[in-house]
């Protein structure tokens, strides 16, 4: 891996409106990183409180919709983030969506709906953060969201869990090829956390947990999935890459 003067000043977090997005936000700045928060546009105003907050700590926020699905959105979004906060050192490409299907019942249309977000999205977001940390000349960090059950698919989410693992493919290959810009590429892969997304699915976060064959313990705190995020966007994560790690 090329050396070279990493340090984190901005990040930009997607699906930040909520959830793991949301905490994840909060902790990098925490950790004194300026923030571009991206979520859909019917969500600007959540961002804008979450904004405030994070303008609280002594950090810098940035407001950036766009639906991550569309590629010329992703693009507009990442020159926004740089132009509002100056430059882009760690992407956190955590927007998601998800659902229960059955092989007896789903369309092409259901399953490209899911792929569209969760793998088109992360694709795109990894693409338009390396060119312009490749740009930048500083290396950087991309981190994106798998799932356990982008480790092992269970019954009733084919389309959530073929986009899980896919993450995970994109997330080595890309690991492979940007390490000689100094940039790492890594995933979390959290069980069942208590959000909306997991709201989601048929009978939401108790009937999920059932699927998946998990015992009946409390859910991962949010924070324990943002927590990691923020040691692998530090300069202290730098042998660390190609990863899916599991929380």
């Amino acid at each position: 891996m090329a050396e070279v003067s990493y340090k984190p000043q901005v990040a930009l977090v997607t699906g930040a409106a909520q959830g793991i997005g949301e905490a994840i936000a909060l902790r990098l700045a925490d950790d004194g990183i300026s923030v571009a928060l991206n979520d859909i546009h019917s969500s600007r105003d959540a961002l804008q409180a979450l904004a405030k907050r994070i303008e609280a700590k002594g950090v810098k926020a940035a407001v950036v919709t766009a639906d991550i699905s569309q590629e010329e959105q992703v693009k507009d979004m990442v020159d926004a983030a740089v132009q509002q906060l100056g430059r882009l050192d760690v992407m956190v490409a955590n927007a998601g969506i998800g659902g229960e299907d059955s092989i007896l019942k789903i369309t092409g249309g259901d399953f490209r709906k899911v792929l569209a977000v969760n793998l088109d999205g992360v694709l795109y977001c990894y693409k338009y953060a390396a060119l312009q940390m490749v740009k930048q000349g500083n290396g950087g960090r991309i981190i994106g969201a798998s799932s356990v059950l982008g480790r092992k698919g269970c019954a009733h989410s084919i389309s959530y869990t073929a986009s899980k693992f896919a993450v995970r493919g994109i997330t080595q290959s890309c690991a492979m090829e940007l390490r000689e810009h100094g940039i790492t590429v890594n995933a979390y892969a959290p069980g069942v956390i208590e959000t909306r997304l997991s709201q989601s699915f048929g009978g939401g976060y108790s009937a999920l947990k059932k699927m998946m064959k998990i015992a009946d313990t409390p859910s991962t705190p949010r924070e324990q999935v943002a927590n990691w995020v923020a040691y692998i966007a530090s300069p202290q994560s730098q042998s660390i890459n190609g990863l899916p790690f599991p929380v």
